[in-house]
């Protein structure tokens, strides 16, 4: 079985209105890391979830929870967040609490859930993009991953 990643995002971050941010993001990723990584199993909390912001109370609860624990489960993390994001935010504690390899995409380097709950930060896609061509992100991923 290859790697199981979970790809952490941001969805609503601080709209206050309900709607999302652009989630192109999430394609751009799951192709990447199914190229990349032979057997690779990309989750995406989105698809099959597309209309989320529309969920009643108890949908939302049990989809965020769900998810939420999945990360405790999953081989790695790959957070994307150009901006705060609370939801991700939790994602990356549940996983990298429970030792799973949380990389990060992001601008936000001295923000402290991006700078402590990473075991790597890039700065925006393209640096990710080329760390996956170039075999550093599967490096990153051996070395941070828990002993089997």
């Amino acid at each position: 079985m290859g790697l199981r990643f979970f790809l952490a995002g941001i969805m609503q971050g601080s709209l206050q209105e309900n709607s999302m941010h652009d989630q192109d993001y999430r394609g751009q990723l799951r192709v990447l890391l199914e190229s990349s990584f032979a057997d690779a199993d990309v989750y995406d909390p989105l698809a099959g979830h597309n209309s989320s912001v529309d969920y009643d109370d108890a949908t939302g609860r049990e989809v965020f929870t769900n998810h939420n624990l999945m990360c405790r489960e999953v081989d790695v993390v790959i957070a994307f967040i150009p901006q705060a994001s609370m939801g991700t935010a939790i994602e990356m504690w549940e996983a990298f609490r429970h030792n799973r390899v949380v990389v990060t995409i992001s601008p936000l380097a001295n923000n402290w859930v991006v700078k402590f709950c990473s075991h790597k930060v890039y700065q925006d896609l393209k640096s990710f993009e080329a760390a996956v061509e170039n075999g550093e992100l599967a490096e990153v991923i051996e070395r941070f991953s828990p002993a089997t």
